[in-house]
């Protein structure tokens, strides 16, 4: 475990220090999840082009997945962890570049970024890969949300690894729920 978490370490401050000052900012603006409300709604949009009167539902077990993701890496993973952050990593201290003085909470293991990223991208790409064949993308999208979280050094490799695991599997188990929901609706109608 131990030489795990020093290949994270390691891989942190290669990935961290990779600054450019005029992309400081442009990443400060990206991590922010108000940012992409646009994008959001945007597959709003495309839910329900797609579903009309059942969108809500898919908007619900898109709730799903954020509300696994952010209870399991918020709600368990950090504070049984207790995992500091790299900008909160007193053995790092001088050693992470922060941008701004932006620090982030006490812990951070899992990246709750990562989690609800890949969660929504996981139910979002299976809900449209028979229908967009360019929706395979999105992963793009949160891997680049995700990658800010390192950019910034406030978290390592791992969490955000950990994190885009967590969100898979939430996003999975969340369409599959909408699914089994979905079958259920239309036996009954």
């Amino acid at each position: 475990m131990d030489q795990l978490i020093a290949w994270d370490q390691e891989l942190l401050l290669f990935l961290n220090n990779l600054h450019a000052s005029w992309l400081d900012p442009v990443v400060l603006w990206a991590t922010k999840t108000v940012v992409w409300i646009p994008f959001y709604l945007f597959l709003i949009y495309l839910i329900i082009k797609q579903f009309k009167s059942k969108a809500v539902l898919v908007l619900l077990f898109v709730g799903v997945s954020i509300a696994i993701t952010d209870r399991v890496t918020s709600g368990f993973m950090k504070p049984y962890f207790e995992r500091f952050r790299p900008s909160k990593e007193p053995a790092l201290v001088g050693k992470v570049l922060l941008v701004n003085g932006y620090t982030g909470g006490t812990y951070g293991f899992a990246s709750s970024h990562a989690a609800n990223s890949f969660g929504i991208a996981m139910f979002i790409w299976l809900l449209f890969r028979d229908r967009y064949s360019k929706i395979g993308w999105i992963f793009l999208w949160a891997f680049l949300f995700s990658y800010t979280r390192i950019y910034l050094g406030v978290h390592y490799p791992g969490d955000i690894l950990v994190g885009a695991v967590v969100g898979l599997l939430a996003g999975f188990i969340a369409f599959k729920g909408f699914t089994f929901s979905l079958l259920k609706l239309e036996k009954q109608t």
